[in-house]
């Protein structure tokens, strides 16, 4: 099988890194990661040669380029239906398609006001205009995928999805920020915490120097 690349910014602040890198991560399959460090002088230039976009991530799959978060995801679901990234009930699916689409269109306040940073803790900051409906419409979220179709694991549709592959970033910025939860909201983002590969991508960002801005 083709070489799998992901191509990912720097892993304190990039959200959107995050959510295909749990992905890819949990079909199992080996892939090489490429880093590019963000803020810097040449981070334009370097992820020119990797993303036609100008953006990351990107995956590079043999000859094959695909780049944007979520299209990343669809095709690690294709390419590796083993892994059951999307949930195998077709209502389940939707739901959780729709999810997970929410999450990638919406939530402005959120992520312009409580941005990804894995290095620190920012209590009571972040609660500007929008940001107080954006956790709450978050925890409605969750809470009504884990009474709906939570049962058979932790996550929101049981087992790991590309769901919360997508709202993991936003586990880390509650810690972050110390948004109090409810109960299910809470448990939820412990579940979340305890993926062996997002204790993975935060270790290797805790050893990240710190920048200036975050994404």
């Amino acid at each position: 099988m083709s070489e799998l690349t992901l191509v990912v910014g720097s892993k304190n602040y990039s959200s959107w890194s995050l959510r295909p890198y749990l992905a890819l991560a949990h079909t199992g399959q080996p892939f090489r990661e490429v880093l590019v460090p963000l803020y810097q002088p040449d981070t334009t230039a370097k992820i020119a040669q990797h993303s036609p976009s100008g953006r990351v991530p990107a995956l590079h799959h043999g000859s094959l380029l695909i780049w944007d978060s979520l299209a990343i995801c669809e095709y690690l679901a294709e390419t590796f239906p083993q892994a059951r990234l999307w949930p195998q009930d077709k209502e389940a699916r939707a739901v959780a398609r729709s999810v997970t689409a929410e999450m990638h269109s919406s939530f402005s306040a959120l992520r312009q006001n409580m941005t990804m940073d894995l290095h620190a803790r920012k209590p009571g900051q972040g609660r500007a205009p929008g940001v107080a409906e954006d956790i709450a419409r978050i925890q409605a979220l969750w809470n009504d995928c884990r009474a709906r179709f939570g049962q058979g694991g932790p996550f929101l549709f049981g087992p790991f999805t590309i769901a919360d592959a997508f709202y993991a970033p936003v586990v880390t910025r509650f810690v972050t920020y110390e948004v109090e939860l409810d109960a299910v909201s809470q448990a939820y983002r412990d579940a979340v915490l305890e993926l062996p590969a997002l204790k993975t991508w935060s270790e290797a960002a805790r050893n990240e120097p710190v920048l200036k801005r975050s994404l």
